[in-house]
């Protein structure tokens, strides 16, 4: 019987310099997308996934992420005073139970690689997921509830994936197709960033893993990559080397990069307009934007 995957790796290390001076004394994963920060985005999506332990990569400045997940004992107690107990239930899912979370620091930033193997001693011997906050991703089924009933299934190592325009593929971790069974993949290789023209499908890798402890033991050798950096992609690619299963999931979802401003913006919109709160003032904005536009031609 294959182990549960209930441990997940949020690597939120990075500085933000995208969305500066924002950044410059709220870290980026509590920025605010509707009225969520990036980061409930991507716990509530663990759980779905049955995740129960929940280990965040960070650097300095980011104690207001560490505070987010805290108890608000005054806040509870005046919400609970005025009767508001909508907003109570709203602030109960961004509790976490003592236990249920730790905070590693990465002091160097030496890429995504490290920041995983930075938490390998919490890990130990069993499979594991990591997300990246800035992949907001809008599905039925959240992704990594979809990879985790796939992985049950297969074991080894699962990338999250989706088809990108080949002049894009440069910018991403891009898979070397052994066989495409639909939904899944079997891996012949992965390559990071790869030159233009030399991409080997235009199947690009996005913010969700499920790895086993094989590659963090990858990690132990590996020495720096594309950029100066220790790159995850080339840990699990040896994976493939040494014989053992890699598997690209093609989620059902859209995929929105709020990494960058555009992107950002994109989310901003697509998850207002699904709200049922929201969607009719949202829209009709929307569409007296395009008109005065139209107009104006």
């Amino acid at each position: 019987m294959r182990s549960k995957v209930s441990k997940a790796i949020f690597p939120v290390a990075g500085l933000g310099t995208r969305f500066l001076p924002a950044t410059k004394s709220v870290p980026k994963e509590i920025m605010t997308l509707v009225d969520r920060p990036l980061i409930q985005y991507a716990i509530d999506e663990a759980r779905a996934a049955g995740i129960k332990e929940f280990i965040f990569v960070t650097s300095r400045g980011k104690g207001a992420l560490e505070d987010y997940f805290d108890h608000a004992p005054q806040l509870e107690n005046e919400l609970r005073k005025k009767g508001k107990d909508d907003l109570l239930e709203v602030l109960k899912n961004t509790n976490m139970d003592s236990g249920a979370i730790a905070y590693l620091r990465q002091h160097k930033a030496l890429g995504l690689g490290h920041a995983v193997w930075c938490a390998r001693r919490l890990i130990g011997n069993e499979p594991f997921a990591v997300i990246l906050p800035d992949d907001v991703i809008a599905a039925d089924k959240p992704c990594l509830q979809q990879m985790v009933e796939a992985h049950a299934e297969t074991g080894g190592c699962m990338v999250a994936a989706m088809e990108v325009p080949k002049a894009k593929a440069s910018a991403y971790g891009v898979l070397d197709i052994k066989e495409d069974m639909g939904s899944m993949v079997s891996v012949n290789g992965m390559v990071e960033k790869p030159a233009p023209g030399t991409e080997p499908s235009n199947l690009a890798v996005i913010g969700r893993y499920i790895l086993t402890p094989d590659v963090l033991r990858n990690l132990n050798r590996l020495k720096s990559g594309a950029g100066g950096e220790i790159q995850l992609t080339d840990a699990i690619a040896q994976e493939i080397n040494e014989e053992r299963s890699v598997y690209g999931y093609r989620f059902a979802g859209q995929r929105f990069d709020c990494g960058s401003k555009a992107g950002f913006l994109q989310a901003t919109v697509a998850f207002g307009l699904s709200r049922d709160d929201l969607k009719d003032d949202l829209s009709r904005y929307l569409h007296e934007i395009m008109a005065s536009e139209k107009a104006a031609e």
